[in-house]
């Protein structure tokens, strides 16, 4: 693994068990820290996360009530109410089961008339709540991070994206067919996602496991969006046995 900042890896057995990992670093943080600026994301990876932090919420050992959430993105074109779109995604999986206040919720505006207006917005907000103390990452298979695919530059903040043919044939099983899948998102860019305090990336299952050493081991290139951690100050990132298959001994710390 390249760079000399802080990146702490951690492998799991399995995907419950990083789950419950990422759960209690994020619990820990709302206990330090009762209004922390959490940054979410959504997608497969995350959801047993958000299943063990509603189990912490409902066992009185934390609370949402002073928690402020930016999630990292949102399909262009899709209303709140639509079952694929990640407002109805984070509402079900975790924001109906906690004592979060909604107001405290900032997701992108996927039907935004003007789009350019509301990334602008969606920064400033954020920057107005203080930056994001902690934020929560998964990882596609080639290599995006929020919805920067390959090839972004590493200076975006907020923008729109047009989606890659293997992010959108990946999304397609969320849907009824893959023509379905929207084409294009309001994605938190690479230096939005920089600024963040600290960063907590997760990667399950061995379609990843290539992905995951060539962010940590190869060249930081916008080619691959995810290397542009090796530079943060503070990643942990929590793996399962699969998705760390192709890494050495040396380089992580067995849980």
């Amino acid at each position: 693994m390249k760079g000399s900042l802080i990146m702490q890896i951690i492998v799991a057995d399995n995907y419950d068990s990083m789950s419950k990992r990422a759960a209690n670093i994020i619990a820990s943080q709302i206990t330090l820290k009762p209004d922390s600026v959490l940054g979410l994301a959504t997608g497969a990876t995350p959801t047993g996360t958000y299943q063990e932090l509603v189990r912490i919420y409902q066992e009185g050992r934390i609370s949402f009530n002073d928690v402020v959430t930016f999630n990292l993105d949102e399909y262009y074109g899709l209303e709140r109410v639509n079952e694929q779109s990640y407002w109805y995604y984070m509402y079900q999986h975790l924001f109906q089961h906690v004592d979060i206040k909604m107001e405290n919720v900032y997701i992108p505006n996927g039907r935004a008339a003007d789009v350019e207006a509301e990334c602008r917005d969606y920064e400033e907000k954020i920057s107005t709540r203080g930056g994001i103390d902690l934020q929560l990452l998964g990882i596609g298979r080639n290599g995006h991070i929020g919805f920067n695919e390959p090839d972004i530059q590493f200076e975006a903040l907020t923008h729109l994206v047009k989606l890659d043919n293997e992010t959108i044939e990946a999304n397609s099983r969320f849907f009824s067919s893959i023509d379905e899948v929207p084409r294009e998102a309001i994605s938190m860019g690479i230096k939005t996602i920089m600024k963040s305090k600290k960063i907590l990336l997760l990667a399950s299952g061995e379609e990843k496991a290539k992905t995951v050493y060539r962010m940590l081991n190869h060249k930081i290139t916008p080619e691959l969006p995810a290397s542009i951690l090796q530079l943060h100050q503070a990643v942990t990132v929590i793996l399962d046995k699969a998705a760390a298959a192709l890494l050495v001994a040396a380089t992580y710390k067995k849980l």
